[in-house]
């Protein structure tokens, strides 16, 4: 490792960001680093923090260093005497040089000069505009060491956090690629997401957005977000407290456990390990979002569109996402066209003034129909009937035209209410065999294809065969319940956002489900009520944001001893911490199945199967 120390403080100008993932560029390294103290927001400066002496690093020293592992935001780890740096765009295994931007006592954060070597894993980023949009982080990282790096995210997780033995992989004696492992100490330093007994961020305030809370497993979206692959405040990436983690840690006392043809035996004993399978990923990454939400701007007296430049609330137009369905783009295009004839204005943050605040688009997957949400800043939409006329003539497909109207100042997308423009209030899609309808505001997941493989993983390890009752806690608007109801004897779902809860009962009714029903409430409310009007569960669902299961409700799941738990998580940290919990409770976590549910992104979901010991 080489340092050049720089005292003169000067900026230098990085040789990279230009074209993300090429070999001799550092791939989003564009911006502020992640986590370094930048503000997406518009407010004053921060004051500058007092200079950490005794460092073996300063405030703009030049470093070269080995990238040694990979955090939960996507940056590289490096170590510079000791103490460790985090680089956006550095993957495990690459030698870089590096300007340091940021210290802190136990680690700092660093931007790619250089990369003097590269990984076999590195791979040219396809979307032209990736080093400059914060919607996807490893983009230029290969598909194949994405989702062995999501594993050992949960592998990591559940050994440091939940202090959980995980077994190896048969074949895999490393259980990870070289590279993807990180000290200890490097650990300590960085690892400080989501301990036991920590605050985490989560679920909001139940009386604000309703898509932010009516979750059913993936993550809350309706916050200002890039136009692709960020899932929102709730599944950003960040770990809890703002901190990171590294993801990399080395199994100990790993051993075995047993699931044989969806069925779970269980002995125990302190050599058991938890199998923690390969992540189950697409076979074509890309093009997987069935909705896009569109801050929308205004450039020389332009309507533009498109994503908030990295670090910022500055909008950039652009004209394509790769992960975004086709139709999603091609719907966004023609409203910022509309728009423009028309002579509408955009949204102002700063000023509060401006009409056209975002452009959300839904297509269904399954069905092809197509939905237009225009989200303005007042209830009047000028030459709406133009509106109207113009998208049904230039969106083939399209069966939803709406309105919603947010006057807040706030970087929540939706307002409370919300008007159907032309045709039908809803659109119709399918995970499975199951019929969801989808309105403007309501919660579906983002990536159906992906969606069906967790909810079916999530019912085999529910293990019915028809004579169960089971609780869907944090149902949202049923997904999962309508999924376990076409196995299960009955199903109860509990979900505390009520507008959730009434999609929930439509659903069943569409699908002509009767052996589900749906209350709204907290779990940990809820559910002992249940117990006391002689309800007893043999399996529970819990589906939590990702702060994760409430206390409360962990405690009412140990009282009620259901013969299995399935736990769907959005956050590896809180899974584990919460796991941790339950099997010092009286259960033993078999099997813990990560699923890519986000490609190109750092975000991993994940399905455990617990069984009750005794």
């Amino acid at each position: 490792m080489y340092i050049m120390k720089n005292n003169n403080n000067r900026g230098g100008s990085s040789r990279s960001g230009g074209q993300g993932g090429k070999r001799n560029s550092a791939p989003g390294s564009a911006g502020q680093a992640r986590g370094g103290g930048g503000s997406r927001g518009r407010g004053g400066s921060r004051p500058v923090a007092a200079e950490i002496t005794g460092l073996p690093v300063a405030k703009n020293d030049e470093v070269t260093i080995d990238i040694i592992g990979m955090n939960h935001d996507g940056e590289g780890v490096g170590r510079a005497d000791g103490y460790t740096l985090f680089v956006p765009g550095a993957l495990p295994g690459e030698k870089i040089t590096a300007k340091v931007l940021k210290t802190k006592k136990q680690y700092g954060y660093a931007k790619m000069q250089m990369l003097v070597e590269a990984s076999p894993s590195r791979v040219e980023a396809p979307c032209e505009i990736y080093d400059r949009c914060g919607g996807c982080q490893i983009q230029h990282m290969d598909y194949a060491a994405q989702l062995e790096w999501k594993r050992q995210q949960v592998a990591d997780s559940l050994q440091r956090i939940g202090k959980l033995n995980v077994r190896p992989l048969e074949g895999d004696a490393s259980a990870a690629s070289v590279g993807t492992k990180a000290s200890a100490k490097t650990l300590e330093a960085g690892a400080h997401a989501a301990g036991l007994g920590e605050n985490v961020p989560g679920r909001e305030g139940v009386s604000g957005e309703y898509d932010a809370k009516a979750r059913t497993g993936g993550a809350a979206e309706e916050s200002a977000t890039a136009f692709g692959g960020g899932e929102g405040y709730e599944n950003s990436g960040a770990a809890p407290n703002g901190e990171t983690a590294v993801s990399g840690a080395s199994s100990t006392n790993l051993g075995d456990a047993l699931f044989v043809g969806g069925t779970v035996g269980v002995e125990a004993s302190a050599s058991e390990g938890i199998l923690v399978p390969p992540t189950l990923g697409m076979s074509e990454p890309w093009r997987y979002r069935n909705k896009a939400q569109v801050p929308m701007g205004q450039e020389n007296g332009r309507l533009i569109g498109g994503f908030y430049a990295r670090g910022s609330h500055r909008i950039v137009d652009m004209e394509t996402c790769i992960i975004q369905h086709e139709a999603n783009d091609e719907m966004v295009e023609t409203v910022k066209a509309i728009g423009r004839e028309l002579g509408i204005s955009a949204y102002d943050e700063e000023t509060g003034r401006g009409l056209l605040r975002h452009v959300v688009v839904k297509v269904a997957f399954a069905t092809g129909e197509k939905m237009v949400v225009l989200v303005t800043n007042g209830d009047r939409l000028p030459r709406v009937d133009d509106w109207v006329e113009e998208i049904r003539s230039r969106v083939p497909g399209v069966k939803s035209i709406c309105q919603n109207v947010n006057k807040r100042q706030t970087n929540v997308i939706f307002g409370d209410v919300t008007t159907v423009l032309w045709g039908d209030e809803v659109i119709y899609d399918y995970i499975g065999k199951v019929k969801f309808a989808i309105s403007a505001r309501s919660f579906y997941q983002v990536n159906p294809a992906q969606t069906e493989v967790l909810y079916g993983k999530t019912l085999e390890y529910a293990g019915l065969t028809g004579s169960e009752t089971v609780i869907d806690a944090y149902c949202g608007i049923g997904t999962i319940s309508l999924f376990l109801a076409q196995k299960a004897k009955r199903v109860y779902g509990v979900e505390i956002v009520k507008e959730a809860i009434e999609d929930a009962r439509k659903n069943a009714k569409l699908n002509g489900i009767e052996n589900a029903e749906f209350e709204v409430g907290a779990s940990e409310d809820v559910i002992p009520r249940w117990k006391e009007q002689g309800i007893t569960p043999d399996v529970i669902v819990v589906d939590p944001p990702r702060k994760g299961c409430d206390p409360r409700l962990l405690e009412t799941i140990l009282e009620m001893k259901p013969e299995r738990v399935v736990y769907v998580s959005c956050n590896p940290a809180t899974l584990a911490r919460d796991l941790r919990v339950l099997e010092d409770g009286g259960f033993k976590t078999v099997k813990v199945q990560p699923v890519d549910m986000f490609p190109q992104t750092v975000h991993v979901e994940a399905v455990a199967l617990l069984t009750r010991l005794g």
